[in-house]
């Protein structure tokens, strides 16, 4: 029995990107597939990977953290110490989208202040 392959084709299909986006990762050294003739021919490991990069960009993690991330599985390695990986930039991700929201929160607030002042001046302006 053989194993599945994929075509460039199949897997911009199932996961609903472009050609162009498979062999940016491909660029990236994310996925590897082999070549017949011109076709690349896609492996489950290029699979894998290329879902584990996309659900990586998903989460706003950076293409080396995605990489960095990805390349653990393909190492001997101590599943503990991947997920304590794992979790350390997950947290260092948490922290950062938390700071965005305090500050688009306090970008908010000053915007309605303004807002608050500019009506306020208008409703004068017309009462004159």
């Amino acid at each position: 029995m053989t194993d599945p392959t994929w075509t460039i084709s199949e897997l911009a299909h199932e996961f609903s990107i472009t050609p162009r986006t498979i062999r940016f990762y491909e660029d990236q050294g994310i996925v590897s597939p082999t070549r017949e003739g011109r076709n690349r021919i896609y492996h489950a490991r290029d699979r894998a990977r290329l879902k584990l990069a996309l659900r990586g960009k998903r989460l706003g993690l950076q293409l080396t953290e995605i990489l960095s991330l990805i390349d653990m599985y393909d190492g001997p390695g101590d599943t503990t110490a991947q997920l304590q990986h794992y979790m350390d930039v997950l947290e260092t991700h948490r922290n950062m989208l938390e700071q965005q929201r305090r500050d688009i929160n306090e970008t908010l607030e000053e915007i309605n202040r303004q807002q608050k002042k500019c009506e306020q001046l208008l409703r004068q302006r017309i009462a004159k």
